[in-house]
């Protein structure tokens, strides 16, 4: 049984601007700290970054309105913390405390993913798609429902009707559809807004990629301040997880669709 959401879904719009946020932060360092969090629903957009790099003048409010379209941006930056920023100033260590899972994907999941992705290719708006043993939900705005009929035999196409969907409708925010983005292996930690070093962001991802490498459910489990997770170089997970993020083309590529 899996649920995924399209990269037009307001809580994925949250998450595509908050990481365009934080690869804007890597074109102005090469290893910013950043985290963060994205609201946004009916017209207003509110930023909440704690970062090392301060962008200037409109760059946020571009990348919000090139996402999300005619919204206004409210936009905070801070700082990061004194004492998080000392912990990465002898090298890459730990970001965070967590436990952390790498689940290999389901058939069920897989086929979910090929099924929403051929959706979005059709009809890029707000969507969402749910598979079980005997249910295949298809609920997808501004698209014709008889189409979508003929191309799922058997599925249950927009049960309300019609519909538009988007942020005029509903908000969205950061990190609410890691199920979406992780199927099983969701655990504690957000995969997006946030830079490398954070462990829900490079940790997450290098238990995954092994997880699907070996065909075996991957944990571990770190403190802030380490820099050997069960025995692998923090620094390692790290580059593990930097790859990924450039293989997909960057953070706000990766917030599309998460994991798979």
């Amino acid at each position: 049984m899996i649920e995924k959401v399209n990269p037009c879904h307001p809580d994925k719009v949250a998450d595509r601007i908050a990481g365009a946020i934080v690869d804007l932060a890597y074109t102005m360092q090469n290893n910013p700290r950043i985290a963060v969090e994205v609201l946004i629903g009916h017209g207003k957009c509110h930023v909440i970054m704690e970062s090392s790099v301060v962008p200037e003048g409109e760059a946020i409010g571009a990348i919000i309105r090139r996402i999300a379209g005619d919204v206004e941006p409210d936009v905070v930056i801070v700082p990061q913390d004194s004492h998080l920023a000392g912990n990465q100033a002898e090298g890459l260590r730990c970001g965070d405390n967590g436990i952390f899972k790498g689940t290999p994907l389901t058939k069920e999941q897989k086929r979910m993913s090929r099924i929403a992705h051929d959706i979005y290719s059709r009809y890029p708006s707000d969507g969402k798609y749910i598979l079980t043993d005997t249910r295949l939900i298809i609920c997808q705005s501004n698209a014709d429902s008889k189409e979508l009929a003929k191309a799922y035999p058997g599925a249950e196409i927009n049960p309300l009707g019609d519909w538009t969907g988007g942020t005029d409708v509903d908000t969205g925010a950061t990190n609410r559809k890691l199920g979406s983005d992780m199927a099983d292996s969701v655990t504690g930690g957000g995969l997006h807004g946030k830079d490398l070093s954070k462990a829900d962001v490079s940790v997450n991802i290098y238990a995954f990629l092994k997880a699907q490498e070996t065909g075996k459910t991957v944990e571990l489990c770190c403190a802030i301040g380490d820099d050997m997770i069960s025995g692998i170089p923090y620094d390692e997970i790290v580059s593990v997880a930097r790859e990924h993020i450039r293989s997909v083309g960057g953070f706000e590529k990766f917030a599309e669709w998460g994991l798979y």
